[in-house]
């Protein structure tokens, strides 16, 4: 078990540092001395005034990212996984959240696949009031990861909503190379759909490497939980816009089927699982806080969802928007001399990506590491590639004791998820 704390006070964190009471401590200020980078306060005062409950799950989500970041996995196989983690957080309200701890606990667990046990603390008020903010509506918000899927979510939402109608775009990055993808897709949004009303909060937002006293954080670096704090921003910036929050993903990437045997349970990503995200909206209605959240796409193969973009603003103007973002899920290519924000090609998301781009039809002008010419990054293609195991995945196709094993929500039926992960395999066929 390793303990941990995330407090607002920096005396506090002294002494905890001091007496030892806990294996990791996390402090979150604006400025000064502080564990996390990117200038956010812990009151999110910069937004306006946002509901205390969204507050602290931003709080809560942010503790449960540098948990996850600060203690390494073991290296594989069945013990992946084993992890287990007793976390106290400060917030506004801790008896709401004691209250609500088990289902706090059931939802983080599945989303990370380790063991959480929480405990909340009172959180000091905020020194200073935010500045007054005008109240602003915006019918719809939507994360914009930098990804083909979020891309696709905020085009196809900018054309539903139309002209005279807004929405707010929500990004968080850690690369720096993310954020101009992200700028340059928002930019296209306004040429395809002239007369949208939009805004675009970009939040950078992690714990740093350092410790308080100057030691390193250890990195641990799959780093699933990151999803929560993105979820927590949007719900934030959604409650101040007084809309529904759109998580744009296609529905065989949210269901996300083991590849193999050594990937099933925790080892499959649950990031966008639809138990996961109707759990986190239910957990958050509970506890009174903005928790309406929705994957307009979760029936959908990422296919599907290209095509869609195609049918709205046709093939070409698809092909250059799509191809502009980053699906890769390694951001490390630069190590081995390659631009950052480079795809490699080879990793799950990138030929899920591939797969998509030619059942569509739309063409795919994304430039692969992979498809170098020169094989400069042959080594770094070689130990990122997964098309083995992919296409193995392929030959074997997905069975209905397989989606029996996947977590679903209630109102999910099977036979739709079957269904769904047929025709992604199929999409997948494509590529082989």
């Amino acid at each position: 078990m390793t303990r941990l704390l995330l407090t607002l006070s920096e005396a506090t964190a002294d002494d905890a540092v001091r007496d030892g009471t806990f294996d990791e401590v996390f402090l979150w200020t604006r400025s000064g001395r502080t564990t996390f980078t990117g200038g956010i306060d812990p009151h999110l005062t910069g937004l306006g005034t946002v509901n205390p409950r969204n507050v602290d799950l931003v709080r809560i989500a942010l503790g449960v990212l540098a948990a996850d970041r600060s203690v390494l996995r073991e290296a594989g196989g069945s013990s992946w996984n084993a992890r287990e983690f007793e976390l106290t957080i400060e917030v506004g309200d801790p008896s709401a959240w004691a209250s609500h701890a088990e289902q706090l606990t059931s939802t983080v667990g599945f989303l990370s696949g380790d063991h959480w046990s929480f405990s909340f603390t009172q959180a000091p008020d905020a020194r200073e009031a935010g500045l007054p903010i005008e109240e602003q509506h915006h019918d719809r918000t939507v994360l914009l990861s930098g990804g083909a899927d979020s891309a696709a979510g905020a085009l196809l939402s900018a054309v539903e909503l139309g002209k005279d109608r807004s929405q707010s775009l929500v990004s968080q990055y850690s690369s720096t190379a993310i954020s101009p993808v992200q700028q340059g897709i928002v930019g296209t949004i306004f040429d395809l759909v002239p007369g949208i009303g939009q805004v675009h909060r970009q939040f950078h937002l992690h714990r740093g490497s350092k410790r308080l006293d100057g030691s390193s954080f250890r990195s641990e670096t799959s780093t699933r939980s990151r999803s929560l704090l993105f979820l927590a921003l949007g719900l934030a910036v959604a409650e101040r816009a007084g809309s529904t929050l759109w998580i744009p993903e296609n529905g065989f990437a949210s269901l996300n089927p083991p590849l193999g045997p050594d990937r099933r349970g925790a080892l499959s990503t649950h990031t966008t699982h639809p138990r996961f995200l109707r759990e986190l909206s239910s957990l958050m209605q509970s506890v009174g806080g903005h928790g309406l959240i929705e994957n307009p796409f979760e029936t959908l193969t990422k296919g599907e969802m290209f095509r869609r973009v195609a049918d709205a603003v046709g093939a070409e103007a698809a092909s250059t928007y799509l191809s502009n973002t980053n699906s890769c899920s390694h951001t490390d290519a630069r190590y081995s001399g390659a631009p950052a924000g480079s795809s490699c090609g080879v990793c799950f998301g990138c030929l899920v990506r591939r797969a998509a781009f030619i059942a569509s039809g739309v063409p795919d002008t994304t430039v692969y590491l992979v498809n170098d010419q020169g094989g400069r990054y042959s080594t770094f293609v070689r130990q990122k590639s997964i098309v083995e195991p992919l296409r193995d995945f392929v030959d074997k196709g997905v069975r209905a004791r397989d989606v029996m094993a996947m977590s679903l929500p209630k109102d999910y039926a099977p036979q739709d998820a079957l269904a769904l992960l047929h025709r992604g395999v199929e999409e997948l066929r494509g590529l082989f």
